[in-house]
């Protein structure tokens, strides 16, 4: 039965080279009718969790959370996805440092409109600040992690950063920790402490 991590790798497909085809009949199927761009799967993570401890079902809403594998892929999707491919509403989040390369994907895609929200360094990093560190550090410890951060933290890469640039690097350095860490951070989070981009872009789907 199709569903839509089926969509998703049939979009991923086509932005890589691929037929059309099966992501139109899939969006058509489905109902498609939003895809919130994220550039990888810890933001997906985190769009998800936050999604589900609403109660909301965002497949079942026709909403689709693509991570893309990068900003830079961005006017790629948008061409496949927004008016000028699919028509679907697009939407997502992204880093300050990265808004050229969504603004322009929109731009030429016709969609400038639709917006993308912005975090300041990256959804991590909101995250971090929004628990604060001595909470993340709790987490960490309650997930198995807490030997793993004392040793991260003794190199000496790390002496000149803040306490919350070393977390935030701290999730990047093993593979599955940020979209592990994506979801467990969300879940932390009491309702008056979401990031103001990641509260924003679910309010509007």
């Amino acid at each position: 039965m199709a569903d839509m991590g089926a969509f998703r790798d049939a979009v991923t497909a086509w932005a890589a080279g691929g037929p059309a085809g099966p992501a139109r009949e899939l969006a058509e199927r489905l109902s498609v009718r939003t895809v919130v761009l994220l550039e990888g799967p810890s933001d997906a993570a985190a769009v998800e969790a936050l999604a589900g401890s609403r109660g909301r079902d965002l497949e079942a809403e026709g909403i689709c959370v693509l991570a893309m594998g990068g900003a830079m892929s961005v006017g790629r999707f948008t061409q496949l996805l927004g008016p000028p491919g699919l028509d679907l509403r697009l939407t997502g989040l992204c880093d300050e440092a990265e808004r050229p390369y969504y603004t322009r994907g929109l731009e030429r895609a016709g969609a400038a409109q639709q917006g993308f929200f912005v975090c300041a360094a990256d959804l991590e990093d909101e995250l971090i600040r929004a628990l604060g560190v001595t909470r993340v550090e709790e987490l960490i410890r309650e997930e198995g992690d807490l030997r793993a951060l004392q040793i991260f933290l003794q190199q000496p890469a790390q002496r000149g950063r803040t306490a919350r640039q070393q977390l935030r690097r701290f999730l990047g350095t093993k593979k599955g920790r940020k979209i592990h860490y994506g979801r467990v951070l969300v879940e932390a989070l009491t309702p008056d402490r979401v990031p103001a981009p990641l509260e924003d872009l679910l309010g509007t789907l």
